[in-house]
């Protein structure tokens, strides 16, 4: 095991007491007996799927891939933030990281990725809690392409790893981003269905623990279906029609 990363202390979180001395900047007032939590921008789309879900996402009866030429705007969910003591440190860790994953993924990425809070596609959501059960912990959870609006959510118990699985889980979510499932989804996640495309080895991103690494072919698999579903060369996999997508942010303009 690599030696555990000093990120659990940057991502200390505020005391009860300082919450509660500070809570008004979290709250709009509307009248004098009703409050409302501050507005969260990265909604998803209505009957989006918890993707805890490399296999080809097919869900929906269809396989959705991101169209040629297309940027995704993300920011901070900064009401999150607020439950943190260093907030402006953290986004600067994350941006780092998030910047070092679509490195390793290389030439692969299919979108180009731009901070612009101005109609996001996405927020990375860092929650104040762990999200654990008697099977473990969910170090984080992304989305899978479509034109909604999305959140890039992480846990706390995330940044008790060594940098090397932080670094690992997100290019993990980046593969769900980009449209891929778990190598195990055949199996174990029926109930969505999905599509194979290339060489389903179980070393890759996308599979769990010791065999979750990023390899050759992930990179080089995730590149040529892009390359042939953008050429209109493949049009469907095993039988299920390809959907290329639009982000949110292109859709809300046209709609303007």
């Amino acid at each position: 095991m690599g030696k555990k990363s000093n990120s659990k202390e940057l991502f200390a979180q505020k005391s009860k007491e300082e919450l509660a001395k500070n809570s008004e900047s979290a709250v709009h007032q509307y009248g004098d007996k009703f409050i409302c939590m501050t507005d969260r921008k990265g909604q998803a789309t209505a009957g989006s799927r918890s993707p805890l879900e490399i296999l080809v996402d097919a869900s929906e009866g269809f396989i959705p891939l991101w169209a040629q030429h297309q940027v995704l705007r993300w920011t901070f969910d900064e009401s999150a933030l607020y439950y943190y003591m260093n907030p402006e440190r953290i986004k600067t860790y994350l941006r780092e990281l998030l910047g070092e994953a679509l490195l390793t993924w290389g030439e692969a990425v299919p979108v180009r990725f731009s901070e612009n809070p101005d109609n996001s596609d996405f927020q990375i959501h860092v929650a104040a809690s762990d999200n654990c059960n008697a099977h473990g912990c969910v170090l984080a959870s992304a989305f899978f392409p479509d034109s909604g609006r999305h959140q890039l959510v992480i846990y706390p118990k995330m940044f008790e790893q060594t940098k090397q699985e932080q670094l690992e889980t997100m290019m993990h979510e980046l593969g769900h981003v980009f449209g891929l499932r778990h190598f195990f989804a055949k199996i174990s996640e029926q109930a969505w269905p999905s599509e194979i495309f290339g060489e389903h080895k179980p070393f890759s991103i996308m599979n769990y623990g010791a065999k979750s690494v990023m390899t050759d072919e992930d990179i080089r698999d995730l590149k040529h279906l892009y390359e042939l579903a953008w050429s209109g060369e493949l049009v469907a996999i095993n039988g299920t029609p390809i959907h290329l997508v639009m982000p949110f942010h292109t859709i809300c303009m046209a709609t303007v």
